[in-house]
């Protein structure tokens, strides 16, 4: 098995049918999927059984609602050498995994560990953030533009061998995002090599600036936080990520956007939550890093 997918869903029923729609149309048809439901009921029985019989499918139960422990649960009965962590509303161009296993299987790419890519919005506009001009290798200052959970793909012994997603992050805890920051990071402090490359696209709904995001902004910007922490950056990055929100809520404000101040504030104290975080942290500075970083040795 080439691919196994870990999809871990929540409530949410004609998404996760239009995702496996675009499984079906996969112009590379070696995967498994791996639904791991967070659902306390039966709601994906009929969906599951119209789409038996058309790939690989294997359909397991997780609780509590915590999606990286969710998504260790999945990987844990994956069989696919190379994982893969769609969300369950977005959607796989047809062309997807061939591009992905083309890129693994390329001329000098078989040292490539980990490939992320970006995010466009149904209306095929780039979304979810700010996203790097230019592919190449992941570095530690162009991480933070380069991936994004449900568009990243990691060799399974690498995963394994770096222990998976934190379970102390991701939904469902304080610090609700950077998980594809942190698990690359740990790669590539593990000798992995991680790859951006823009050309490799999922489809997400854009949820930038509306009330969804306003309501996630604290916890989703704590998670940012931690992993500046976890991982020791440097403090200019820091500060980056910090002024950046700031600045975003002062001019919000002037402009009488209250959505956006509100959205932008929320983001900055996250953030300063996150890079006060007393969860303990096992992880090293880099040694170039270490003179400039966040938090002391």
């Amino acid at each position: 098995m080439r691919f196994s997918l870990v999809m871990v869903t929540g409530g949410r029923t004609t998404e996760v049918a239009e995702f496996m729609e675009g499984l079906c149309a996969q112009s590379f048809q070696d995967f498994e999927l791996i639904v791991v439901q967070q659902n306390t009921d039966d709601r994906l029985a009929d969906i599951v059984a119209r789409f038996e019989g058309k790939f690989p499918l294997r359909v397991i139960r997780s609780l509590p609602r915590q999606i990286n422990h969710s998504r260790n649960v999945g990987t844990a009965v994956a069989s696919g050498e190379i994982l893969a962590f769609p969300d369950d509303d977005c959607i796989y161009p047809p062309d997807l995994l061939r591009q992905v296993d083309e890129s693994f299987r390329a001329p000098g790419g078989t040292g490539v560990d980990v490939l992320s890519g970006i995010a466009v919005s149904p209306s095929g506009d780039i979304g979810s953030g700010r996203w790097h001009e230019r592919p190449g290798p992941i570095s530690v200052k162009t991480v933070w533009t380069s991936a994004i959970e449900f568009n990243l793909f990691i060799r399974r012994s690498l995963y394994e061998q770096i222990g998976g997603f934190d379970r102390g992050m991701g939904l469902g805890t304080p610090f609700a995002s950077g998980d594809a920051q942190d698990l690359i990071l740990l790669a590539m402090r593990a000798g992995g090599v991680a790859v951006y490359d823009p050309r490799l696209r999922v489809t997400h709904p854009d949820k930038r600036l509306t009330p969804v995001a306003v309501e996630r902004a604290y916890v989703y910007g704590a998670g940012v936080g931690f992993v500046l922490r976890k991982h020791r950056m440097p403090l200019s990055v820091c500060l980056t990520f910090l002024l950046r929100p700031l600045g975003g809520a002062i001019v919000s404000l002037l402009r009488r956007r209250r959505l956006n101040a509100r959205y932008y504030w929320l983001t900055f104290r996250g953030r300063l939550s996150g890079l006060a975080a007393t969860r303990s942290l096992d992880v090293s500075p880099p040694s170039e890093q270490a003179a400039e970083a966040c938090v002391p040795n």
